[in-house]
């Protein structure tokens, strides 16, 4: 017991000095040093020294009075610094603790954040006079549905015959032709079928007449189209674009879904199609066009602006809300984003009031009207019109009788906007196929507007338009200076949960076909590691100067097609899970082939990076140097060979120096792990449940890995004092179990009535001996105990004629709790690396999972699903999460991983209308608490009762519900998916707005960007590794790389010497602990000192710019230092050398 309290001093003190340190080097300003390790003078420590500190403690405290919750938890761990010592020892000794000081400096115990870093979360949200929430509106509206007459979600629109007396209508009708990159058949298909005859017939049809216009969206379509066409047509394309007849709208690589899709995602697929235009056609989008995303997130218009347009529309917006809308004539506004105090973020947005895109939807308020005036629904054509009066060709004989009936709804139209021009849509789903359809449209339409320009007393001026030529006149007549137009609103929040009609809303999407909504995610992940580690080898190459075959072009090769076919999964009907099975399987073959590329870039860049004779280097295909062996890919790794071992290299790539547990097969259970300066380390061998109940073995071990750099560990053959051997227990409540496993310890209790409990430094889980499933989290950081009960449920589909599909989410009430046909197999692990509890359902195997990791892992309980329900039908499973956190109606999804948004649940909705797009993370709250799941995939979420969260997990649904598709959801497959959650102690903090902890944006990025292990092959086992460390230290706690991306060269598709840096500054929430946390990083105020960044490298130039890159600012080429302000995502073209 001595023994022990002079251990708990000494380690004590050790802690104590480093968080002293850590203060003072705050004071001074300066970054922490990564290079020392003041962990090892502590046993030098004389008893009146403690005195001494606590002066200092005390000095610090009048220097810091604003940084109180450091100084008050800095007291705390010199009180209870024995417990916290005491219970940092897991039951295997002190494993997972030794800070190894050849790898990383031991982690203060409490961050230091820049007081000012706080003031950003805390300040209060101030709404603009002529602003627009639209929590405020969800609360104003009642949500009736009355019929509105021929516009039925609408209301009669009149007018008076001299309004535009004074100011005359302005009409710009903008043909448009919509193309789905794959929907109801694949994208090469449509390409063959319809797309490239519209492009063809686009060229030779707007040459016919200037006066013609056209706008084009996808570049994905465009730039298959261009690869097949000379150069006689490519320049009459050009000279299209130079005349203003045709625009390209957005300018990416497909029209995104804004529910699923990641920021990350979002922003490449843009960055995509924006350097395919620079390169090919030297076009600069102005305006963003977005007819067809199901709800529309603010996410996608801070890209937009970022990138430097000007401009959005956007179109699927909840019928009642574009009422609302439409009677207050805010359907054009300033969109701004949520946290923005004042206007830096604002883009115009045009929203269309209407049901559709479509030509029935978009010339005025009646569709029976505006029918007649879709010129391809002539009589004898394929389509006609539903309402059964068809269109008519113009001829002198009926032209002022077809002018008065379009110029009324031209009219009508213009009265739900502030000023007198409007826009009209002319075009719907790969329209302009044909050259006879381009002339039934622009014939017929010219004479109606040569009709209307020719007569001055109808006060109209009409013309083909694109959009940005209509915004332009907009712009003129509401906002240029000396102009005294009617201002526009300025509006902030999001736009779902969508509904078309009815309680048809548009939130079973958000959870479709999950097993592809997780592979988007691995592919991404894939892409942004494989991204940063080949532009860091580019460089390396470059500095080093040495003569070498490194597959550079055929690398950047796979790394363009990697960010096309991710690019096409982020399409609306892509991600979303809207498309046919066939069209599915398409998209999952397209992402399954460049994750297994991009393992190949990793691979390859990591093969010279971690040389440390680079002129040993030499590239042969057929002879792998490195082989990933990630637990995903079953590999054997160490050899039966009895004295012969195995280097394992391990790419972290996250820019946040890290500690976190490393899993790979083995065939052995005789096992140890040691560092590349043979310092033993922390490892367990486990046993992979085939089956419920037999089992083959892997290795999982705790590694140390500087940010976005390499380690390098020794796996070898152990007869003893290797890697500890994890302990099993099973349970069921009734029935007969037999395990059939080697070298474990299994235990099956006869009293399965024991309470199943698993810990580790931070955390104690408690489970239901019956099933298994969570029931109570105890905090050992102040000795708190919380429920948090999981559970998880069935919806049915309701008994109406409409019924749940693809898209929409239609239930037959509340869920019903799952009760299993049989008794789950509980199995609880326990090891010195992880501890977790497995129960096996028949739909589901869930397993709840605790590391043994000081920081970041260790503070989160991980959850993985596994769901099968291909067996069942119209049937969706959700997981519940019931707690005593307080949180009354209120919850908080995020929004594409960038941004919170607060949530209201509203009784005067239907349940299916209170789930919400979760993209990484939906958290509840009180004053004093916080319970946060992170997800690694998109999935619908809810919060139906106070201290209830809940996510589908899968949809299995046996009807189209009447949207286009023509087919139910029954391709399901076994799906994983994977959370974190978090409970933390939280100060209150009454406000509209809310972040994320910083640990929680560690644990997100964490979980979606695990460690990369890479085994040596055997035959290269006699050349030396070294570690690689490219950074000088961790970036800034809230500062994130989102990509490090190589740019294309002018000539041919390999690599240039530039690359687009892409950083983001999260905002974050103070009032949350930041204690623990294991991080070796601090907050700068956003300011990053560029010659500091890299701890070799060096930028040769850095040149701020638009975040596509489209546009570069007069000055700040070569700048000394990056600043960021709190939210912004800020791209920098780079080169390193």
């Amino acid at each position: 017991m001595i023994r022990l309290n002079r251990q708990v001093t000494v380690f004590g003190s050790a802690i104590f000095c480093v968080v002293v340190f850590s203060l003072y080097l705050m004071l001074d300003h300066l970054q922490l040093d990564n290079t020392k390790s003041p962990n090892n003078g502590g046993d030098r420590l004389q008893n009146g020294q403690l005195s001494i500190l606590q002066g200092k403690i005390d000095r610090l405290e009048r220097l810091l009075a604003e940084n109180n919750e450091i100084i008050t938890n800095i007291r705390d761990s010199v009180i209870n610094l024995k417990e916290s010592v005491k219970d940092g020892v897991p039951d295997g000794g002190n494993m997972s603790q030794g800070p190894y000081p050849e790898l990383l400096a031991s982690p203060p115990l409490v961050l230091p954040i820049d007081s000012q870093d706080c003031q950003f979360a805390a300040r209060e949200f101030s709404k603009p006079a002529d602003g627009v929430q639209l929590l405020d509106v969800y609360d104003l509206l009642t949500f009736d549905n009355p019929d509105g007459g021929v516009w039925k979600q609408g209301f009669d629109i009149t007018y008076q015959e001299n309004e535009w007396d004074s100011e005359p209508l302005q009409v710009f009708v903008v043909p448009h032709s919509h193309n789905d990159p794959g929907w109801l058949k694949t994208f090469d298909d449509y390409y063959r079928d319809q797309t490239q005859h519209i492009l063809n017939n686009m060229v030779v049809k707007l040459h016919e007449d200037s006066r013609r216009k056209m706008i084009w969206s996808e570049i994905s379509y465009f730039a298959k189209w261009w690869d097949s066409i000379d150069g006689q047509k490519r320049d009459a394309v050009k000279s299209l674009v130079e005349r203003g007849q045709l625009e390209i709208t957005t300018g990416g690589w497909v029209m995104p879904d804004e529910a699923n899709a990641h920021y990350f995602a979002l922003i490449d697929q843009l960055l995509e199609g924006h350097q395919w235009l620079e390169r090919n056609l030297g076009v600069k989008p102005q305006t963003g066009w977005a007819v067809d995303p199901f709800g529309h997130s603010p996410t996608n218009a801070y890209l937009l602006k970022q990138a430097g347009l000007a401009n959005m529309l956007i179109q699927r917006v909840h019928y009642s809300v574009k009422k609302h809308f439409s009677s207050q004539k805010t359907l054009e506004f300033f969109w701004r984003q949520n946290w923005d105090p004042a206007s830096s973020t604002d883009i115009l947005c045009h929203m269309m009031p209407f049901y559709s895109y479509d030509v029935p939807h978009t010339c005025g308020p009646d569709p029976k009207i505006c029918c007649q005036f879709d010129f391809k629904r002539l009589p004898g054509g394929r389509v006609s019109c539903p309402w059964r009066v068809p269109p008519q060709p113009i001829t002198d004989g009926n032209v002022q009788q077809r002018v008065q009936m379009l110029l009324d709804q031209y009219r009508k139209k213009s009265k739900l906007f502030r000023t007198k021009v409007v826009m009209v849509p002319l075009g719907d789903d790969f329209r302009y196929t044909d050259a006879l359809e381009w002339d039934q449209q622009f014939q017929n339409y010219q004479k109606l507007f040569d009709y209307m320009n020719s007569h001055p007393e109808l006060h109209v001026k009409a013309q083909f338009g694109t959009i940005t030529d209509y915004f332009n006149a907009l712009r003129k007549s509401a906002i240029d200076p000396g102009h005294t137009g009617p201002s526009l609103p300025v509006v902030s929040g999001d736009f779902f949960t969508y509904a078309d009609r009815d309680d048809h809303y548009w939130s079973g999407y958000f959870t479709s076909r999950p097993f592809y909504k997780h592979m988007d995610r691995v592919l991404e992940s894939h892409l942004r590691a494989a991204e940063i580690i080949y532009s860091l080898t580019l460089a390396n190459i470059r500095t080093s100067g040495k003569r070498n075959d490194f597959p550079a072009v055929e690398n950047y090769r796979l790394l363009t097609e990697a960010r096309r076919n991710l690019g096409l999964f982020q399409h609306h009907d892509a991600i979303a899970g809207t498309g046919k099975d066939f069209v599915v399987i398409d998209y999952g073959t397209r992402l399954f082939h460049s994750i297994l590329n991009l393992k190949q870039v990793i691979v390859n860049s990591a093969h010279w990076l971690v040389l440390k004779d680079k002129s040993a280097y030499s590239y042969n295909p057929s002879k792998a140097f490195l082989k990933m062996v990630s637990k995903k890919s079953i590999g054997q790794l160490v050899p039966t060979c009895l004295f012969s071992s195995r280097s394992v290299v391990i790419y972290n790539p996250t820019e946040q120096d890290r500690t976190s547990v490393v899993t790979v097969y083995v065939n052995t259970p005789h096992v140890r792990v040691v560092t590349d300066h043979g310092r033993p380390v922390p490892a367990q061998i486990s046993a992979v449940w085939d089956e419920p109940t037999t089992a083959s073995t892997e290795l999982s071990f705790i590694a140390q890995v500087p940010a976005l750099g390499l380690g390098v560990y020794q796996l070898g053959k152990a007869a003893r004092g290797g890697a500890e051997t994890a302990e099993y227990v099973f349970f069921r409540q009734s029935g007969e179990l037999s395990v059939n496993v080697k070298h474990f310890t299994v235990n099956i209790p006869q009293d399965a009535s024991t309470p199943l409990s698993i810990h580790n430094p931070h955390l104690q889980v408690w489970s239901s001996h019956t099933t298994g499933l969570m029931e109570v989290r105890h905090l050992k950081e102040d000795g708190s105990e919380h429920q948090v009960k999981v559970e998880f449920a069935w919806y049915g589909t309701t008994s109406n004629r409409d019924k749940s599909g693809a898209y929409l989410f239609l239930p037959d009430g509340v869920a019903k709790v799952y009760s299993p046909a049989r008794p789950p197999v509980i199995r609880v692990t326990k090891g010195s690396v992880f501890s977790e509890i497995t129960t096996t359902f028949d739909h589901v195997t869930h397993t709840l999972r605790l590391y043994h990791v000081q920081g970041v892992e260790g503070q989160a309980v991980e959850i993985c699903n596994s769901v099968d329900i291909r067996g069942e039908f119209n049937r969706e499973i959700t997981m519940r999460l019931t707690s005593d956190v307080d949180s009354k109606d209120r919850f908080f999804t995020d929004l594409n991983g960038f941004q919170i948004q607060p949530r209201k649940t509203m009784a005067k909705l239907p349940l299916q209308a209170n789930f919400y797009p979760m993209t990484s993370m939906a958290y509840l709250q009180d004053p004093g608490t916080r319970l946060t799941l992170l997800t690694a995939q998109s999935l619908g979420s809810a919060s139906l009762k106070s201290g209830q969260l809940e996510v589908i997990m899968d949809r299995r649904l046996n009807q189209d519900d009447n949207r286009g598709l023509g087919q139910g959801v029954l391709d399901n497959k076994v799906t994983a998916s994977s959370f974190r959650l978090l409970l933390e102690k939280r100060g209150e903090k009454p406000s509209t707005l809310s972040y994320p902890s910083l640990l929680s944006h560690m644990s997100s990025l964490y979980l979606n960007h695990p460690l990369i292990p890479m085994a040596v092959s055997t035959e290269a086992e006699s050349l030396s590794l070294s570690p690689l460390s490219p950074l000088a230290s961790s970036l800034p706690c809230d500062v994130h790389l989102v990509n490090l991306r190589t740019i294309q060269s002018k000539e041919g598709g390999g690599p240039s010497d530039e690359a687009a840096l892409i950083l983001h500054r999260k905002g974050f929430d103070c009032t949350l602990s930041n204690r623990n946390t294991g991080l070796l990083c601090a907050t700068t105020q956003g300011k990053i000192r560029t010659e500091k960044l890299f701890s070799e490298l060096r930028f040769q130039s850095i040149t701020p710019a638009s975040l596509t890159l489209m546009h570069t600012p007069e000055e700040g080429s070569n700048q000394e230092e990056i600043s960021l302000k709190p939210m912004e995502i800020s791209t920098y073209r780079v080169q390193l050398t």
